[in-house]
């Protein structure tokens, strides 16, 4: 078989709240079996991610991060294999899968555990992961307002601007005690959302923290929140935003309410406070692959 280039333009066939019912049935299959290396030369990152879900497929993705370039910060590629006889079936382009593997996620998430109705939502961040947050928020959330807040007020507001009823701001305290959800993205590697902040029925949804040296939320908001992850296997070991405050006690792993293959146990009542650390582990890029690969299929 002749394997195939799926380019970014495949995006316009493509479903927010059909990529999050994929995602779910993808956690229906055996546990995903995930290997990720990393390699650094600060602040310089290359992260090869791999799985393999029986009956289901194998993925390859290999990620550089340069938080330093004046153009794109984030590069790589996706390799799509046969779960059957290991041939390539897709090379897919790696800014088409990120942009809707990492939103999508975090997306799943927000379904079962933000607030229903929500009518204000907040962007933390203004990077290229903020402008599909924007979008995949607004296909759960039609009538919401959205703000943008980034260290750097003029991208807030450019992001704002290409967007409807999408506001910037620069008082993040503030605009986090208002907000709904809360959804960031940054690159930080020390808390820029504190627990102090945060009121009773808000959904809490933590992407940016990608290294073990890297958190998003302060120890206050973990303990006051009800918290859930994606994957346990990809986060709590391997992502500051929770290794750290394991390692320190501050939270156990019994805190960890469920990962994605619970995702019965992904309840919330009205007056809890959820986290949700996305931690965009590699079977989450096979099942956003597959899922590509199905609507495009003829």
């Amino acid at each position: 078989m002749t394997p195939t280039f799926i380019p970014p333009a495949a995006a316009s066939q493509l479903d927010w709240i059909e990529l999050t019912e994929a995602i779910a049935a993808g956690h229906d299959l055996p546990r995903a079996e995930v290997a990720d290396t990393f390699l650094y030369r600060d602040p310089d990152t290359l992260l090869n991610r791999a799985a393999w879900i029986d009956g289901l497929g194998i993925v390859v993705k290999s990620a550089t991060i340069f938080p330093r370039n004046t153009g794109p910060t984030i590069g790589g590629a996706v390799s799509l294999l046969s779960d059957r006889d290991g041939a390539l079936e897709a090379i897919l382009d790696f800014h088409l899968v990120t942009y809707w593997k990492t939103a999508g996620d975090s997306l799943l998430a927000a379904r079962r555990l933000a607030p229903p109705g929500a009518s204000r939502i907040l962007i933390v961040g203004a990077g290229t992961v903020a402008n599909s947050l924007r979008a995949a928020y607004g296909a759960a959330f039609p009538k919401a307002r959205f703000e943008i807040w980034n260290r750097t007020a003029d991208k807030a507001r450019a992001l704002a601007d290409q967007h409807p009823d999408t506001v910037a701001v620069t008082d993040l305290p503030e605009a986090v005690g208002r907000a709904d959800i809360v959804t960031s993205a940054t690159m930080s590697t020390d808390p820029v959302i504190s627990g102090a902040w945060l009121r009773p029925g808000q959904h809490i949804d933590l992407i940016g923290a990608y290294r073990p040296d890297m958190r998003e939320v302060d120890d206050l908001a973990l303990t006051r929140a009800r918290i859930f992850v994606d994957s346990r296997d990809t986060t709590m070991g391997h992502i500051g935003e929770l290794k750290i405050p394991l390692e320190a006690g501050t939270i156990g792993p019994d805190d960890i309410v469920a990962d994605y293959y619970d995702l019965d146990r992904f309840t919330r009542s009205p007056e809890d406070i959820t986290l949700f650390k996305n931690g965009g582990g590699a079977h989450l890029d096979l099942m956003t692959c597959k899922y590509i690969q199905s609507v495009l299929k003829p």
